[in-house]
Order: structure tokens, then C-alpha cells, then sequence
């Protein structure tokens, strides 16, 4: 009978596969080591250079599993040498361990050592130097991949919206043309357009928006990736932190913000009911209310009803109301009904008295300013304190990476309120009006608006609500709150309302 052996070939990066230790190579060796010692191998294990270190150590157990099971028909292990066989001095130990215990012999193919003291400390001095250079190479890469991260490059892959590009020998990132435009139109469309993120994928498609051409729909992961990621304004991920980046950013600061805040409450909502997800809060005990459609048979039909209660609708001792889109409809147009003034001589008066009221509080906002600079310089000053430390060496890089985004981000949204805080009297006066326009002509937009109209309208008017039996209780925004307080007479205050 032929001999029988078990065999291992292992590449792990392309550089070897270029030296000469590809695949093909170690397995043409190993297969012509055991027809020249009259054997064949009865199995042949693959480690492949696209191998997660997850999956070599599990090709590794199965491989030692298999040779103690199989110990007593087999006449060797063969493997090409010994940095071929164990990346470290643990996998090692376990194959010495097989050979003494179980008394399978090891053979390494092209390092060919007798099995004496002297061959064994020539195989135990191999497997120390693979293992050294395993680890050398970690850490140079860990290193490589730090000077990166330091002149603000991604590491590896770059986001979607921009492109790897080789320049002058060195690896640079560049905004693609192709996929940067997507991805500032669903930065767009959640931040200014009230979407959910199933909304926002039905809105992509009615718009032709594809993802790539292998796999044209965005999925819902990718976009909750897209509109969490920092590398849009900027920044380079690099071991769960964030650092400064050196590419261009595609959306503002102010967008990505608004778009965070939205996320918070509006990420999983995957309906279309104008009043549910989590819009409205039961007075009882402070639960969402939730919305459910039901299909009944009419004479004329099937007709679709839309219920609207507590999430605890069913617990003991709560209130057993429920309250159809119908009736809620109707307090919102009532609502709405009360915004809206009919005499032309108020709404003249209400618009002058806005003009009013932006030009008193300009002084309020000239403190504010200078409130929110003497604040800015404070951060921008902790922020060079903090660059100045990390330059000494007083703080490792974690911490600083830690703080330096937190500073980054307490600067940029104290520069989003000085910019705020900047707005011509003019402009401020403008979005006075047009928001007084608007509460004039809800009522008709709101009849023939779509579910994300609807939406849009409540977010604009309303902070939230709160339905107290079958009444809808609304917190009303500035200045939507000053119209529903009414009545207004022209002699209330004078130039005030």
C-alpha cells in the first residue's frame, strides 16, 4: 500500500505568491515530495491570500483535528517550510505536540531536517524567525498605516463618493464624479425633504438613483452608513476614531448636523400613517401612538380605515380609545383654520409688527455674538493647548483623537451659531414673513399634499403633540404660537403683538 499524507499549502499576501510561493507551487512540491517517497496525499488543505485570520485558524484546527483522528493511518504532514506551516510559535507548539504525541512526522518539504536534537532546534529556530517577522511586519504595518491616518488618507478603501488614485507613486484619495452627486442628494433629501429611510429609498428609485451597476438599489444599511459617516464633512476613520482628513468634504457641517439630529427619532420609521412614528404621545401615560390600517367590505368595496392608539392600548387600566385619521385630520385643520387671519388690516399690521420685532431684537443678537466669539476662542485656544500636548508627548493618541474631535465639533457648531447670529436683519425679517405667509395657506396645502407633505407641515408648525382621550394637544412653534394665542386687535400693544 502507498503511503498516505496529509498536506497544508498556506499563502498570505501577494508579495509571496510573486516570490514564488503561490498556491499552485507549494502544491505541485507537496505532491511531488510524496510520489518520490512512494505515498499520495489523501487530503489538501488551502489557505487562500483572501483568508481572514478567522478563517486560516480554522482551516489550522480542522487540519490538526483531522491528523489525530486520522494519526494511525497517516505517514506524515507535509508543508512547503516552516513559515508556511505556523505564523506563530503557538501553532508550532501544537504541531510538535502532534508528532510527539500521536507520531505523525511533520515535513517541511523544502527545509528537509533530520529528527535529532540538532533538526529540531533548526525547525524550533525557523519557526521563531516566521514568527518574528510576523510580528515585525504587523507593527510596520500598524505604523504605515498611522503616517496615513496623520496626513489625513483613509486607510485601505475609500468611502463611497470617492475614489482611490495613484499619483506620483503615492496612494490619494479624489472625489468621484459619478457616486459624489448620490451621495449629496441623499444628504439633501433626508435632511430638507422629511424622509424616512424607506421613503428616501423609494424616492432614489422614482428619481433613477443607482447605487452601482452590479447592484443598482441602495440598501437600507448602506444608507444609514452614508448619512452616519464623517468622511462626508471631512474626517478619515481609522480604529473606531475619527481624525482630520485631507479630501474634499461633500456636504456642510450644518447639513450633516440637521441630518443627525433627524436620525435620532426618525431612522427605522418604515410606514406611511401621517401621525404615527412616535409624532404623537399619549396623555395617559406618555407612550407613542401608534397607527394601523384595516380593510373593511362596503357596498361599494373594500375601504381601507386608518386607527390611530397608545401602544399600551391594551394594558390594564388604560384607556381603550382609539381615534380614526379622519377625526385627527379635522383638529389640524382646525388648527390651521386658527393661524389664518381674514382681515387684510390685521395681516397688514402683523407683518409690520414682525418687521417690528426683528429690528429690537437685533441688540440681542449683537450680545449673543459676542458671547458666542468669546466662547469660540476659548475652544480654538483648548484646541491648540491639546495639539501643543500631543507635540510633547503628554498624551498618547488616543486621547487626542478623542479630544480633538470633540473640540472639533463644539467649534464648528459655535461657528454655526455665530453664522446664525450674523443673519442681515433683512434676511431674519424675510423668514418672519414668509413663515406668516405660509400659516396663511395651510389649510389649502394641506387638501391635496401627499404623506410627506403632511409631514413636512407638522414638523414646520408644531413641535410635537400629545392626545389627551381624543383631543390632539399641539406645542406650537415660534411664530405659529403668537397666531394661535388670537384674538388680535391692531390696539393690543401698539407696535407689539
Amino acid at each position: 500500500m502507498s503511503k498516505q499524507f496529509l498536506a497544508l499549502a498556506r499563502v498570505s499576501s501577494r508579495e509571496q505568491e510573486r516570490e514564488g510561493f503561490s498556491l499552485e507551487v507549494q502544491e505541485d512540491a507537496l505532491r511531488r515530495y510524496a510520489e518520490q517517497n512512494e505515498g499520495h496525499i489523501s487530503k489538501l488543505y488551502r489557505i487562500a491570500e483572501t483568508a481572514s485570520k478567522r478563517d486560516e485558524r480554522k482551516v489550522f484546527k480542522e487540519l490538526i483535528a483531522f491528523a489525530k483522528d486520522q494519526a494511525a493511518r497517516l505517514d506524515g504532514i507535509l508543508f512547503f517550510k516552516v513559515d508556511r506551516a505556523a505564523r506563530n510559535l503557538f501553532d508550532y507548539v501544537e504541531l510538535e505536540r502532534l508528532e510527539v504525541d500521536h507520531g505523525v512526522p511533520v515535513i517541511y518539504v523544502s527545509q528537509p531536517t533530520e529528527n535529532t536534537p540538532a533538526g529540531r532546534m533548526m525547525r524550533r529556530t525557523l519557526a521563531s524567525m516566521a514568527a518574528f517577522y510576523t510580528e515585525q511586519q504587523s507593527i510596520d504595518v500598524r505604523d504605515g498605516h498611522a503616517r496615513r491616518i496623520q496626513s489625513g488618507f483613509f486607510v485601505g478603501k475609500a468611502p463611497y463618493g470617492y475614489c482611490n488614485v495613484r499619483k506620483d507613486g503615492r496612494g490619494l484619495i479624489e472625489v468621484d464624479p459619478i457616486t459624489a452627486p448620490k451621495v449629496r442628494r441623499i444628504f439633501e433629501l433626508y435632511a430638507w425633504e422629511t424622509h424616512t429611510l424607506d421613503t428616501l429609498l423609494e424616492q432614489l428609485d422614482s428619481e433613477g438613483t443607482t447605487y452601482t451597476d452590479a447592484s443598482p438599489r441602495f440598501g437600507r444599511s448602506k444608507l444609514y452608513d452614508i448619512l452616519t459617516s464623517r468622511a462626508y464633512i471631512g474626517e478619515v476613520r481609522y480604529q473606531q476614531r475619527w481624525y482630520p482628513g485631507a479630501h474634499d468634504p461633500l456636504v456642510s457641517r450644518a447639513t450633516f448636523d440637521r441630518v443627525q439630529q433627524l436620525l435620532g427619532g426618525q431612522t427605522y420609521r418604515s410606514h406611511e400613517l401621517t401621525y404615527a412614528g412616535e409624532l404623537i404621545t399619549c396623555g395617559h401615560c406618555g407612550r407613542p401612538i401608534s397607527g394601523e390600517r384595516k380593510t373593511k367590505l362596503t357596498k361599494s368595496g373594500p375601504k381601507d380605515y386608518v386607527y390611530y392608539r397608545c401602544a399600551r392600548y391594551t394594558a390594564t387600566g388604560h384607556p381603550r380609545i382609539r381615534i380614526r385619521e379622519e377625526k385627527l385630520d379635522q383638529q389640524i385643520l382646525a388648527l390651521f383654520d386658527q393661524l389664518r387671519i381674514d382681515d387684510d388690516n390685521v395681516r397688514d399690521w402683523f407683518r409690520r409688527v414682525l418687521q417690528a420685532k426683528t429690528r429690537s431684537g437685533q441688540q440681542d443678537s449683537a450680545q449673543q455674538r459676542v458671547e458666542l466669539t468669546r466662547q469660540l476662542t476659548m475652544l480654538q485656544n483648548q484646541q491648540d493647548r491639546l495639539l501643543n500636548l500631543r507635540l510633547l508627548e503628554e498624551i498618547d493618541e488616543g486621547t487626542f483623537a478623542t479630544k480633538h474631535t470633540e473640540l472639533r465639533d463644539r467649534i464648528a457648531q459655535a461657528k454655526l451659531q455665530l453664522e446664525t447670529c450674523d443673519r442681515r436683519r433683512e434676511e431674519n425679517g424675510e423668514i418672519a414673513l414668509k413663515a406668516f405667509e405660509l400659516s396663511q395657506t395651510l389649510r389649502e396645502k394641506w387638501l391635496t399634499a401627499d404623506y410627506r407633505a403632511k409631514r413636512r407641515m407638522l414638523d414646520i408648525v408644531c413641535l410635537n403633540f400629545r392626545l389627551e382621550g381624543v383631543s390632539l394637544v399641539p406645542t406650537i412653534r415660534k411664530p405659529f404660537d403668537v397666531l394661535a394665542e388670537g384674538p388680535l386687535t391692531v390696539d393690543n400693544r401698539g407696535d407689539w403683538i
